[in-house]
């Protein structure tokens, strides 16, 4: 499990670990010190040992994508053949509706919650509601 702090906080967390056991600080006083385990600072001697860039901060890399670019692009062409089309009964896309299509076509399963910012973000899809008509409208007289 990851650390609390920013990449930065925890590079300067290391280097200060490796500084400390390089004067001749107690290993066992260094990892109460800064909170660590001490085979963290021992792996973290032998980094700097061997290259002292190997301490440098890196970004979280975050969990991998469950679906790939390709598979996102697909989910892209079914969305755009319609709802009608994989067994709804109208044309309107919900989150959960895609969420399910989702589960059908790759089983992968999301939250409703997820499948919306799978939408917005890498689909550049927007959530709209649609407009209601009231019941009583004549569209031909409308139109004429």
């Amino acid at each position: 499990m990851r650390p609390v702090g920013t990449a930065q906080e925890l590079e300067r967390r290391r280097r200060d670990a490796v500084e400390l056991m390089r004067r001749g600080e107690s290993p066992t006083v260094v990892a109460r010190t800064l909170g660590v385990g001490r085979t963290s600072l021992y792996r973290w001697l032998a980094l700097a040992e061997n290259s002292p860039e190997a301490l440098a901060a890196g970004p979280h890399p975050g969990p991998r994508p469950r679906l790939t670019d390709q598979q996102l692009r697909e989910v892209q062409r079914l969305l755009l053949e319609g709802a009608r089309s994989h067994g709804w009964p109208d044309d309107l896309w919900s989150a959960g509706r895609v969420a399910e299509l989702v589960r059908r076509r790759f089983g992968v399963g999301y939250h409703v919650e997820h499948v919306r910012k799978i939408l917005r973000r890498p689909l550049r899809w927007s959530s709209q509601r649609p407009q209601r008509k009231a019941r009583q409208r004549d569209e031909d007289r409308i139109a004429h």
